[in-house]
């Protein structure tokens, strides 16, 4: 059985990260032409086309993706749930937007995890390495705002790393069974 619940996790996780990824690339205009961004779109347009007939746009934003990814987030929730017994109803529709919360800020981490140990290695120009900052720059502009300039150091990162934790903390402990999601 936990074989089967490790599976599904992965298999739900994927899913939501692509389709996070494909709301967030259109939210700060990244170039859809990078191949990151290309695999993201053809990976997810199975799921996000046919509901983008039903479900406009609205302010820029890809409504019809993000409610995609909230279904998905619920269905993880849900299915996991009936997998060990659970029944609750009409929780998991909340729940389900906190997981899609949660795995919007576990991605956010990954990517500057995976940007700052770019930074170190890449040499010149990176497509993914682009996409990636042009991901991140929405939320560490604010921070490096307010950070002193410390002569090419940035600490924008540390900052946000820390401030991503606090979220974190302060939803698990809003649910006693958020760590098993």
């Amino acid at each position: 059985m936990e074989a089967v619940n490790y599976l599904l996790k992965f298999a739900f996780d994927a899913l939501l990260m692509i389709l996070i990824v494909r709301f967030w690339l259109q939210w700060v205009k990244a170039d859809f032409y990078n191949p990151f961004s290309q695999f993201i779109v053809k990976a997810s347009n199975p799921l996000v086309v046919p509901l983008r007939r039903i479900i406009p746009g609205f302010g820029g934003l890809d409504l019809a993706t993000l409610t995609v990814a909230y279904i998905i987030a619920t269905l993880k929730f849900f299915t996991l749930a009936v997998l060990v017994g659970d029944s609750l109803g009409f929780l998991a529709f909340y729940i389900g937007l906190l997981v899609l919360i949660k795995q919007a800020g576990f991605l956010l981490f990954v990517i500057m995890i995976i940007q700052a140990l770019m930074s170190w290695v890449v040499q010149g120009y990176n497509p993914t390495m682009m996409i990636f900052q042009q991901l991140t720059e929405p939320f560490l502009r604010p921070i490096r705002a307010i950070l002193p300039n410390l002569g090419g150091l940035d600490l924008s990162m540390i900052v946000a790393f820390l401030a991503m934790n606090v979220i974190n903390i302060l939803l698990s402990s809003s649910l006693p069974f958020w760590a098993a999601l």
